[in-house]
């Protein structure tokens, strides 16, 4: 046999007419492990480096080396998932095969579109980022060089998979020698500054920036700089020994990734200032001048631009390799036409690789690249969350011949971690990459009906599943999809954010509106709310016009402090696009947002402390895109909550709370620094007070410390004698 190391060619093996085929030819097997690696290295590494981590800085400040490392982590769900599946089924079109194979061929379409548009995106990205570099010392356009960059890969990947792979091979070895140089140059010049090694630069503030949801939402940001790393499955027909191969590579791929990124971000936040790192679109090459800048002929930062360029330059021809084996295998299954399921003359599948190459051409020619390559991100995480679902739909239809040659391990929490994972990251990427990923699926969903569906008669495995669930239906299974209501919070320990949980939001949509509509709706629902007579709430606004100062670009607030007010109340206004503020404030048509705060006397400047915790949040990095894009009242409020201070569930799931049911709020004891914010029993909701009686049934919302809320999950192992 021969080793990894020798260079893979590629021939075909004639089967014999089968169906699904296209002329009875199929890939031979021919990339061994270093190929394997270097696909999947190549594809994660471009902007996630060089143009990345000064965005991902300015966001959560020393702690960005973190976001990275934990964004590493959250893409093990779905590398292991696809492992298996790509072990179990090893045939070109990777994501397309699996989901077509696992949930039907519709699902498969969507996945096949989704995932050949995605990477297209990506590729072209990463070619328009090669062309900037390249325009460091040559000047030529950006664009124009990537569009014949693409095409030169392109004539690449036509003559063969042994000149793609020994061109990727050249590239990751050239781009990981660079930057583990990089990396230990940097940590030595670290070493030697006039801090501490591990003391991290005070200039940066706090070490979690914009605090702990701000290095979450960073961590979602950098975690597509790994997504990569599962596009080798496309090519798995074509890999030697995948049993062996297929988990090996990715898991040697993403500790290469995770090592870099991780040391690579300490680096350039030891070594360079906040203002040189948070607006740099090349900050490896700004920290290479500062200590490589006295090398002969500016070789350092020369290096480090050869670096990028092989980082983009294997990213775009790794994306070229990968998304012409989408339409080739589909074509083969019958859902595109046959022509895209030929092999040429070089025995690849030219028609798709050179249909791939027009179409990332006129991506480049129309579109704002970088922008699109944002959205088409969403895409992937849709198709992660797909890939984990058919990994359980495959090990629960129990299909004898399902014999991966990997398993994902604790099956099925990793599966499920891996789907709730890409939730999370889609919800926090907006309303835009959402809307991009829901067209692409309904385009898929529109060639499956109009073209495919007369065409093939397969289905998948999901049916296997639900014939022996219909010979054995286990009644206990159910889904609970409880919408998490965000008005909350309140109790005695009043903390801000309890303020900000009970608040009264409102969404307008349509219409004009002025401040004395404002007042009527704040006196009729504040009674229902927080129980003050609207005769007060008009008297206290009342004493003197609002004087709303802006918090942020969009957003005004204005205070009320009052002695007859026994706590904080707080009420947000959003306008939509086609709502009207008739209110005489400047720059009217840039506010989207109104905040009255009514609060009590004493303790003194309590208003002005709720006032900056607000400041705080809404000038938070993403708040004004996840603000802007929440679709309900329940979703805005859960923008300004800060979720590892928040738990919305029934009594039943906390033991601790369980345990006290028929007790008031006053009674419960265990609870820690935890406030009972809201009680919602049936279709009611209301904010909890210290007679409120828990009843079974109940959903509780409670806001208090992190480490509170953890342990009232858990089971008390023994009740100490404050909690008896």
């Amino acid at each position: 046999m021969a080793s990894s190391a020798e260079t893979p060619s590629i021939d075909v093996v004639d089967t014999g007419a089968g169906e699904g085929t296209a002329g009875g030819k199929k890939l031979a097997r021919n990339l061994g492990l270093f190929d394997v690696y270097s696909i999947s290295t190549g594809a994660m590494f471009s902007s996630g480096l060089f143009l990345l981590p000064g965005i991902a800085a300015a966001a959560t400040g020393n702690s960005v080396f973190l976001a990275y490392f934990f964004a590493g982590f959250l893409i093990l769900p779905a590398m292991y998932c696809m492992a298996e599946l790509a072990t179990a089924m090893p045939k070109s079109g990777g994501t397309y095969y699996f989901l077509d194979r696992a949930m039907g061929p519709l699902v498969g379409t969507i996945g096949g579109f989704g995932s050949w548009i995605a990477v297209v995106f990506k590729a072209a990205f990463a070619l328009v980022g090669m062309g900037a570099y390249i325009g460091i010392y040559l000047d030529l356009p950006f664009s124009i060089t990537a569009m014949v960059l693409a095409i030169a890969f392109g004539l690449i990947n036509v003559f063969g998979a042994k000149e793609t792979t020994r061109l990727q091979r050249w590239l990751v070895t050239t781009l990981v020698v660079i930057l583990l140089g990089f990396t230990l140059l940097g940590l030595v010049a670290a070493s030697r500054g006039p801090e501490p090694f591990l003391q991290l630069n005070a200039d940066y503030g706090d070490f979690f920036l914009s605090g702990t949801v701000g290095f979450v939402s960073t961590i979602g940001l950098v975690f597509v700089s790994y997504a990569g790393l599962t596009k080798l499955t496309s090519v798995a027909e074509e890999i030697k020994d995948p049993d062996r191969n297929i988990p090996l590579g990715m898991t040697l791929s993403l500790l290469t990734a995770t090592v870099l990124y991780t040391l690579g971000t300490f680096v350039l936040i030891k070594v360079l200032e906040p203002e040189a790192l948070f607006g740099s679109l090349t900050p490896i090459a700004d920290a290479g001048r500062v200590f490589m800048g006295n090398w002969p002929l500016d070789l350092g930062v020369i290096l480090i631009v050869v670096a990028a360029i092989a980082a983009f330059a294997s990213t775009g021809n790794a994306g070229i390799m990968s998304a012409s084996r989408y339409p080739y295998a589909m074509a083969k299954d019958k859902l595109l036409p046959d022509r895209f399921g030929t092999l040429g003359k070089f025995k690849t599948p030219t028609v798709s690789i050179i249909f791939t190459v027009l179409v990332m051409i006129a991506v480049i020619a129309i579109f704002d690249v970088a922008e699109v390559a944002k959205l088409a991100s969403a895409f992937q995480l849709l198709l992660f969350i797909f890939v984990c679902i058919a990994v359980i739909v495959m090990r629960e239809s129990r299909i004898p011949t399902y014999k991966p040659g990997f398993r994902t391990p604790l099956y099925p929490w990793v599966p499920i971690a891996g789907v709730l994972i890409g939730f999370w990251l889609i919800i926090e990427m907006g309303v835009l990459a959402i809307g991009f990923t829901g067209m692409l699926a309904i385009l898929g969903v529109l060639w499956y009906n109009f073209y495919a569906s007369k065409r093939v008669e397969r289905r998948g495995a999901i049916f296997h599943v639900a014939d022996r669930m219909g010979r054995n239906v286990y009644e206990g299974l159910e889904h609970e999809l409880m919408t998490i209501i965000n008005d909350r919070t309140q109790g005695e320990n009043l903390s801000y954010e309890a303020v900000i949980a009970r608040s009264l939001v409102t969404d307008f949509r349509y219409g004009r509106y002025d401040f004395d509509q404002l007042v009527d709706l704040m006196a009729e629902e504040g009674e229902d709310r927080y129980g003050m007579a609207p005769d007060l709430t008009r008297a206290i606004i009342a004493t003197f016009p609002p004087a709303f100062r802006p918090i942020s670009d969009g957003v005004r607030l204005t205070r009320y402090v009052d002695p007859r007010v026994t706590e904080p109340e707080l009420y947000i206004f959003r306008f939509g696009p086609k709502a009207r503020i008739e209110i005489d404030l400047p720059d009217t048509d840039d506010i989207h947002t109104l905040m009255v705060l009514i609060a009590p006397a004493k303790p003194a400047g309590l208003d002005m402390r709720i006032a900056g915790h607000l400041a705080e949040i809404v000038q938070g990095e993403g708040f004004e895109r996840r603000w802007l894009s929440a679709q309900s009242e329940a979703e805005l409020t859960d923008v300004l909550v800060r979720d590892d201070h928040f738990l919305h569930v029934p009594v039943e799931k906390l033991p601790r709370v369980k345990a006290q049911i028929g007790k008031t709020v006053r009674e419960l004891t265990g609870m820690g620094d935890v406030v009972v914010a809201l009680i919602e029993r049936g279709s009611k909701t209301m904010i909890a007070t210290p007679d409120n009686v828990l009843m079974a049934g109940d959903i509780v919302a409670l806001v208090g410390e992190p480490d509170d809320l953890i342990r009232l999950r858990r089971a008390p192992a023994k009740q100490t004698p404050e909690e008896e």
